[in-house]
């Protein structure tokens, strides 16, 4: 009997499939695709989006592989993980996608149903990421942005630490300043590790009321990061953010993240990343996170509402706006700021303002 021809690729709501062949008067069953997420054609696609294909019928799991699932950006493939649960087969991009881009999905004859039955030919489909994110603009930390480590609490040190740019701590003590053999001068003090002043609460005019400026200002900038709205990135990887490349625009956690290997955090000198953080930030020891493509520093916020933890040797790219406490633990490095509502602790440690 003569090959039947496949029905058009797309239907109302996915993509239909039939075999070509039927052998003597044998009735085969054959896969069809019901659904695809998201649905052909669709634009303003979320970039950390998880591609799915749902089938009708329970599929051959060992045929639904990196192989017989892909993801391209024109002719290139894009990196991810292909998984296979129930009748539904996913893609996880290994990195966010790039935003305003045209993407193809293809579901290949490869994947078979468990009678080994495969589709006639490919299921393709397209979609197309949300626009640019370049105009986020950026958290404005007003005269905080005068101090590389700012606190309300504490600053205790492990030495010898090197501390580039000017500290400050309000409404607590200089008493509460601790590892850095502080010489003191009239409204600030110095100290070998500090390339800079510091600054605490009991100081003689103006130190008092341009810290609890600063602090205001630090608070501001804190609420402002966390209450940016429409987040282009939601719950990237569960929070594990390691491995991946992050590129500018608002990202949106309601738990905790970790850093467990090293990340890049990849654009242009004016793009601007904010990552909101409703748990605990951890990176793991000697991780790093490094800058590519003319990204800065100074564009990065990282707003936590827990507890920021770098670990030993670890180094990270950015403001720290957090909640609670921050600590370095020894060794680790910040290219940034450090704004805490409660303490920063250090154990050895190089900070320096973007």
């Amino acid at each position: 009997m003569k090959l039947k021809k496949s029905l058009p690729i797309l239907a109302l709501l996915g993509i239909v499939f039939m075999s070509g062949c039927k052998k003597d008067a044998e009735t085969f069953t054959y896969p069809t695709g019901t659904t695809s997420d998201p649905l052909n054609a669709a634009i303003d696609v979320s970039p950390d989006k998880v591609v799915a294909f749902t089938f009708n019928e329970a599929m051959d799991p060992s045929t639904i592989n990196a192989s017989t699932f892909t993801l391209k950006q024109g002719t290139t493939p894009v990196a991810g993980i292909v998984a296979y649960s129930g009748k539904t087969a996913t893609f996880t991009p290994n990195n966010p996608l790039a935003p305003n881009t045209a993407y193809a999905a293809t579901v290949t004859t490869g994947a078979k149903n468990l009678a080994g039955t495969g589709f006639a030919s490919d299921a393709v489909w397209s979609f197309t990421t949300v626009g640019s994110s370049s105009n986020l603009a950026i958290v404005n930390l007003g005269s905080a942005a005068n101090y590389v480590i700012l606190a309300k609490s504490a600053i205790n040190n492990v030495a010898t630490s090197a501390i580039t740019g000017d500290m400050g701590l309000s409404p607590a003590a200089t008493s509460y300043i601790t590892g850095f053999a502080l010489v003191n001068a009239t409204g600030y003090a110095t100290a070998a590790q500090v390339t800079g002043k510091i600054y605490a609460a009991d100081m003689v005019a103006p130190t008092p009321i341009n810290l609890t400026t600063a602090v205001n200002n630090m608070i501001t900038g804190y609420n402002d990061a966390a209450g940016r709205p429409s987040p282009k990135y939601t719950e990237l990887a569960a929070g594990n953010i390691g491995g991946k490349t992050l590129t500018s625009g608002l990202y949106k956690w309601t738990n905790n993240v970790t850093v467990p290997s090293d990340v890049t955090i990849s654009g242009s000198a004016g793009d601007v990343w904010i990552f909101q953080i409703a748990g605990n930030f951890t990176m793991s020891s000697a991780v790093k996170v490094t800058l590519s493509g003319g990204a800065q520093a100074s564009n990065i916020f990282w707003q936590v509402a827990g507890q920021v933890t770098l670990g030993t040797t670890s180094h990270l790219e950015g403001i720290i706006l957090g909640k609670t406490n921050i600590t370095l633990q020894t060794g680790a490095s910040l290219n940034g700021r450090a704004l805490a509502q409660t303490s920063v602790i250090l154990d050895k440690n190089a900070v320096t303002q973007p």
